[in-house]
């Protein structure tokens, strides 16, 4: 049978490849069909608030809307949880309106755990209530057990508790449309809301799903007597009767129809059984797949005396099946994440049994009292492994089982413990996308802090912004209410993005203004719900309206400010509503923070990721202009990246060292960057980054088939990369194969805040349909290829833990993808060959590391297609168990880029069977880094280029100085070391500084033009920006104005560039610039610094006179930026001279 990508919700049989959202999207389409079999007449109403891991599930909704319109079932997305949950209460109150068109309506609530706390004054009215008999509800919470992508780890079942809602929780994606069935029917039967727990790990996983489980038929118990006039919601009805009727029989009847349609079901049972476990949802995985690994098959189930329950309604449970369960163990261990719900029910239920046939219980804590599994650290197969066998090895075992084991569990525990161990080189932490107004917005002036609330700019606290502490979503600010009562601190700055203030955020600011808190609110419109995948607001808010609210709200001073301020005008604003540009939120700060009172700032700039997106549609104007950085003058000094805090703006290496360059492909064109004070920047128009053509249809009719693993037992691909870079494809290609093939994958991509760029972590599982597995995630030490898109991530803890040395290959993109500390730390060290040799020693070899990214911008025309290409590569290794034409048909099905994507799968293959022909075609272009260049290639580099900025003169001091300092620093003499090397640099920095007369030779050169066209394609139409001397103006934040000049200004670079000769002599007309005195004096304080090199270098000296000599490597940039490090190095200077002089240590520490 023909498979295709709506199969998942068109198909009516046979199996389905979805995710967990997209069941759940499924799951009202299928009640709606059954209710229409039924002879019934009902719709579906779905409401609820975004939030992980439930992100996505309402963009879902959107795009499966003429499915869900087929089936009468609405959509409205609520403005936040609890009024989200309203509407669904009023869906079960259909039938009290005269002119119902439907039977009934079953309602659906979704939202993030913090999100059901949030609804609990409505969880709790509407539950007492009750549903409709052809309604019912199911409330789908998304928990975070381990805070990947949350403010605080979170656990819904309290808040269903509280409510007397009973609660189901599936194991797997497996289970959703049964249970969700299941759900339904019980919300019909006990007129209660049931609970469904989603987490990552069932939620966030796909799979292929069996159609068939969606024909069950639930039966009604015949074991309860219900009230004469039923449960369910009627009018009127008074509280206390509601009370009772909740109180004395809804939750029996929930208990009696899980009774009846067991629910709760025993898996594993054996004769004279003495060992019992109990788990219930992800937890229940993790045994069955802690089993699997502890080697504990049917044969040793019966050897131990094993019997396995699953519970998938945890609350309340079910006492009948663990009565029946428990008779006759010894022991009862229960299995379940974070606090202890079925096992306080589980003592409960066994209380009064007799001490003689009463079984231990083992829990989060053991028979002693003792803490035994976890309270608040996430469960592992590891960790269950652990705890099965320590509790098995009590009982009495023969000795061979024992050892087996014993020696097992050993192997998952060492895997662990190299995992535990493993510290990252580098960590990859998420950061603002490129060109996010967040960069500029969370700005705080110098002696003021911020608070921080829940969207994108919560990552303010971690990237230096002065931003210390945040609340849960709609009370940003509201501490500061109680706190600035009992400091002498003055006032606050607090981020409040648009979605949040919409949310709810509104009403901390009223509350701070009743409170009379001097605080200044930086409302960050970007028109859209970025942190959970760009969703629009869920009703209209405008920047106009929000100064009118604010307005009446009555705050002290509100100020619009925009990258487009002339869009508005004041007439359609707040009285009193001032507006600036952007770039003037520094010196709006400044005076709000003075201002008593509640300030309001409201910074409108649309997010970058979306704007990106309306672009690529034609929905949004793509300005004609980009920025790129001349490398030859750039002095790597990170102005640009303080300015921007861009991640796009990357390091480039070269032969004078690290300098700057703009990633094209990721840049948003916000121009931020073009803020640093440097000349280095060229404003390019009418052209586009230039693409590598691709080489050609690869050459792979020769190749050699591989074999390919036989699947025995789950085959484990771990992949890591980063998020935004397509890695995610891999993942739904193999997925989408294995399914073509009747093979079963299970994909789970913990992705966390990838998007932001962050770590992406991706469990892809592929078994035997005889076979399958349920347990998305690979154990440690379980994974068979690591294929690592990034070394960073590949290199965390989180992966490296997946890893055996005996049993993973590793499969490497050595290209280098800078961290966000490179944009705080100028010279920060990636570590590349520590990242790799890590690695290297956690898997088989180091044998398949390449720089794929390289091969794919030649081969293909696009970096992105590296990771096609590694697919191909580990293919045809024979490290990936699903045929060719499987893999080409899934990228066919997927329609993106498919020739493209298709000759990078190929290439890769052919890369694997002959690397040395990929280069020869590829010819990657092979740039001279500094760090790769010996010392006497230094010397002669440096010195043609003093020749090229001044002279031979000036070429001959320089080799001349170092002559000397090689007499002094040789190892004869000191010891081993790298003084020259160092001198040779810095020396040549400082000699060949970079003055009008430089810049314009560099920019005059021919090797200007050829980057340039290397970089861009097009009729290119150039400008500089410079800030020539002579000419007036400053900027808001003092420094020298920068200004655009044409390409009218190139024939003046060549005629100043001829002019170098004039350099330092009287008729220097830039030589008596302040700038100009500052740099020749630099070298004056060199060279007496290395003459006394030379006159003290020793054994003793040799570590403070290196220190001394590299300084002025950290004075770099133009004008402002250097002269602050100017005088910052030359207080150290100043100090280690001192110390140098009396013998003694530097007074401060070296950088």
């Amino acid at each position: 049978m023909a498979i295709a990508l709506d199969d998942k919700y068109t198909a009516t049989s046979g199996a389905v490849y979805l995710t967990g959202t997209q069941a759940l999207v499924r799951l009202p389409m299928t009640q709606m069909r059954r209710d229409r079999a039924a002879g019934l007449n009902t719709g579906a109403f779905i409401s609820g608030y975004r939030g992980s891991p439930l992100g996505g599930y309402d963009q879902q909704l959107v795009k499966a809307r003429k499915y869900l319109d087929a089936q009468d079932v609405v959509f409205q997305p609520g403005l936040n949880e609890d009024l989200a949950a309203a509407a669904v209460w009023g869906s079960q109150q259909l039938h009290l309106s005269p002119g119902a068109r439907k039977d009934g309506l079953l309602g659906i609530w979704y939202g993030k755990g913090p999100g059901a706390d949030r609804s609990g004054d409505v969880f709790k009215h509407a539950n007492a209530a009750g549903t409709a008999v052809h309604g019912g509800v199911l409330a789908i919470a998304g928990d975070d057990h381990t805070c990947k992508s949350s403010s605080i780890p979170h656990q819904s079942d309290h808040a269903f508790i509280s409510a007397v809602m009973p609660m189901l929780y599936p194991s797997s994606v497996h289970e959703f449309l049964e249970m969700g069935l299941l759900g339904i029917a019980m919300s019909r039967y006990s007129g209660c809301w049931v609970g469904f727990k989603v987490i990552s790990e069932t939620v966030e996983t796909t799979t292929v799903v069996d159609l068939g489980q969606e024909q069950r038929q639930f039966v009604l118990p015949t074991d309860i007597e219900l009230p004469a006039d039923g449960l369910n919601l009627r009018w009127p009805d008074p509280p206390l009767v509601q009370d009772e009727r909740l109180q004395e029989h809804k939750g029996y009847a929930a208990v009696a129809f899980a009774r009846a349609n067991t629910v709760d079901r025993l898996m594993i049972d054996t004769p004279n059984a003495r060992m019992g476990i109990v788990a219930s949802g992800k937890a229940y995985e993790d045994v069955r797949q802690a089993l699997a690994e502890l080697g504990l098959g049917p044969e040793e189930h019966r050897v131990v005396g094993l019997r396995l329950y699953k519970v998938r309604m945890p609350w309340p449970l079910e006492p009948e099946g663990i009565r029946s369960f428990s008779r006759g163990l010894e022991e009862v261990l229960i299995v379940e994440e974070r606090r202890e719900i079925i096992e306080n029910q589980i003592k409960e239920q066994l209380f009064n049994w007799r001490a003689d046939v009463r079984p231990r219980i083992v829990g989060k804590f053991d028979e002693a009292g003792h803490p035994f599994l976890s309270l608040s650290a996430g469960l592992t197969v590891g960790r269950v492994a652990a705890a099965i066998a320590e509790r098995v090895l009590r009982l009495d075992l023969p000795e061979g089982l024992a050892a087996h084991l014993r020696h097992r569990a050993e192997v998952l525990q060492a895997a662990e413990a190299r995992g535990a161990a493993h510290v990252a080189p580098v960590i990859r932490l998420p950061h603002y996308c490129a060109g996010c107004p967040h960069n500029t917005s969370t700005r705080v002036p110098e002696g003021s802090k911020a608070m921080a609330g829940i969207g994108c700019h919560f990552m303010a606290q971690w990237i230096d912004r002065r931003t210390d502490t945040f609340t849960h979503m709609g009370a940003e600010g509201v501490p500061w209410t109680a706190i600035s009562r009992f400091t002498d601190e003055k006032h606050r700055f607090v981020n409040l993005g648009d979605g949040t203030y919409f949310h709810s955020g509104h009403l901390a600011i009223r509350q701070s203004v009743a409170a009379g808190a001097n605080i200044t609110y930086k409302i960050l419109y970007n028109d859209a719900v970025a942190m959970t995948g760009g969703q629009p607001l869920d009703g209209l808010l405008t920047p106009q309206q929000i100064t009118h609210q604010m307005y009446h709200e009555r705050v002290a001073r509100i100020v619009l400010m925009s990258d487009r301020p002339d869009v508005y005008s004041a007439a359609e604003l707040a009285p009193g509503t001032t507006i600036r540009h952007r770039d003037d939120i520094d010196a709006v700060m400044l005076e709000l923070r003075e201002v008593p009172g509640v300030t309001v700032i409201v910074f409108e700039q649309t997010c970058a990721a979306e704007k990106r997106r309306h672009r690529k549609r034609g929905e949004a104007e793509d300005p004609d202009m980009r920025l790129w950085i001349n490398p030859a003058v750039c002095e790597g000094c990170g102005d640009c990246s303080e300015k921007s805090n861009c991640i796009a703006v990357e390091p480039e290496e070269t032969e004078m060292g690290r300098k700057r360059r703009i990633n094209q492909s990721m840049c948003n064109k916000d121009y931020s960057c073009l803020k640093g004070f440097c000349p280095s920047f060229v404003t390019v128009r009418g052209g586009q980054p230039r693409k590598h053509r691709a080489a050609g249809p690869p050459p792979v009719d020769a190749l050699p088939e591989p074999t390919l693993p036989q699947i025995e037992r789950a085959w484990n691909l771990a992949l890591a990369g980063v998020g935004g870079t397509g890695v995610l494809t891999i993942g739904a290609i193999m997925g989408m194969a294995a399914h073509l093939e009747g093979k079963i994958p299970m994909i789970m991509d913990m992705a966390g805040l990838a998007q932001k760029g962050g770590a992406v972590l991706s469990h892809i599982r592929i078994s035997r349909p005889d076979r399958p597995v349920a347990a998305p995630r690979i154990a440690a030490g379980g994974a068979d290829l690591l294929l690592a898109a990034d070394s960073v991530v590949a290199a965390s803890k989180e992966s490296i833990v997946l890893c055996d040395p005996s049993r993973t290959h590793a499969i490497l993109n050595t290209h280098v993808t800078p961290v966000s500390d490179f944009i705080r730390h100028r010279d920060f060290d990636f570590r590349a060959p520590e990242v790799a040799r890590g690695i290297a020693q956690s898997t088989r070899s180091d044998r398949h590391f390449h720089d794929f990214s390289t091969l794919a911008a030649r081969l293909v025309g696009d970096e992105i297609g590296a990771n096609l290409m590694m697919l191909g590569y580990a293919w045809q290794c024979g490290l990936v168990p699903v045929g060719r034409k499987a893999i080409l048909q899934s990228i066919e099905m997927n329609a993106v880029a498919v020739a493209a994507n298709t000759d990078a799968f190929n290439w890769g293959r052919v890369l694997a069977q002959d690397p040395a022909q990929v280069e020869r075609v590829a010819n990657p272009a092979k740039a001279r880094r500094l760090d790769q260049m010996s010392t006497e290639d230094i010397i002669a580099h440096r010195a043609a280029h003093l020749r090229a900025y001044q002279d031979q003169a000036l070429a001959d001091r320089y080799r001349s100085a170092l002559e000397r300092i090689a007499r002094a620093a040789d190892p004869a003499r000191v010891g081993q070391n790298d003084l020259l090397r160092q001198v040779a640099i810095t020396y040549a920095r400082v000699l060949a500084y970079k003055d009008e007369y430089e810049v314009a030779r560099l920019y005059a050169a021919p090797e200007f033009h050829l980057s340039l066209e290397a970089a861009f394609e097009g009729k290119l139409r150039i400008a500089f920006n410079l800030a020539p001397p002579m000419l007036p103006g400053k900027t808001s934040d003092g420094r020298p104005k920068k200004r655009e000049f044409g390409p009218w200004i190139l024939p003046l670079f060549r005629a100043l560039a001829r002019m170098k000769g004039l350099r330092g002599t009287w008729a220097d007309p830039f030589g008596y610039s302040h700038d100009r005195k500052l740099e020749r004096g630099l070298i004056a304080f060199y060279e007496q610094d290395l003459a006394l090199a030379v006159q003290w270098l020793s054994t003793q000296t040799l570590l403070q006179f290196r220190t001394l000599l590299t300084l002025p490597g950290e004075i770099r940039g133009y004008g402002p930026v250097k002269e602050a490090a100017y005088h910052q190095q030359m207080a150290r200077r100043q100090s280690l001279r001192a110390a140098l002089e009396i013998g003694g240590a530097p007074a401060i520490a070296t950088e």
